[in-house]
């Protein structure tokens, strides 16, 4: 099921760099975002080279798809930069390599001012929920982010545009 017409983009920079989500690795998930300002979604097909056994996709990458989906849910829908504290994932059925995919990430808990519980879904194109997570995530603000060094000024710049 691909709503992604019906959904508004998140942007992200074309020189990203980003394993999960940046558009200029070339050995990356190329990852893109939509909302309908409750969840984050994201469709992709995991490539051969991602693979753990024979036609199965490695369950790192899994990982990665839902730490990256729960990121941007939290960056997104808290306006805040983020970090991952701690995700816990359950494999639920296997993710083939080369097959459609459907990432959502949602707000679960918000525990604090600095703090917020994400849940992340993988789904197959039957709809089969193929793993899920949870994580908890740091929750910055830009001005303590660029104090800290975490990122250069033109992509905290790029984040608040998408705050906006």
């Amino acid at each position: 099921m691909n709503l992604s017409g019906h959904l508004k983009p998140i942007p992200n920079r074309e020189d990203h760099q980003c394993f999960a989500c940046g558009p200029a690795n070339d050995c990356g998930l190329k990852m893109k975002f939509f909302t309908d300002e409750t969840a984050v979604f994201s469709w992709l097909a995991i490539p051969g080279h991602h693979r753990g056994w024979d036609r199965l996709v490695h369950g790192g990458i899994t990982s990665t798809i839902l730490d990256e989906i729960m990121s941007w849910s939290a960056l997104y829908l808290l306006k805040k930069v983020i970090l991952t504290k701690k995700m816990t994932v359950e494999f639920l059925h296997p993710i083939y390599v080369g097959a459609e995919l459907r990432a959502e990430g949602r707000l679960k808990e918000r525990t604090g001012p600095r703090e917020a519980v994400m849940e992340g879904l993988v789904y197959n194109k039957a709809e089969v929920l193929c793993a899920r997570s949870e994580g908890s995530y740091a929750l910055i603000e830009p001005k303590i982010a660029s104090r800290l060094d975490m990122m250069g000024p033109e992509a905290l710049e790029d984040i608040q545009r998408i705050f906006r």
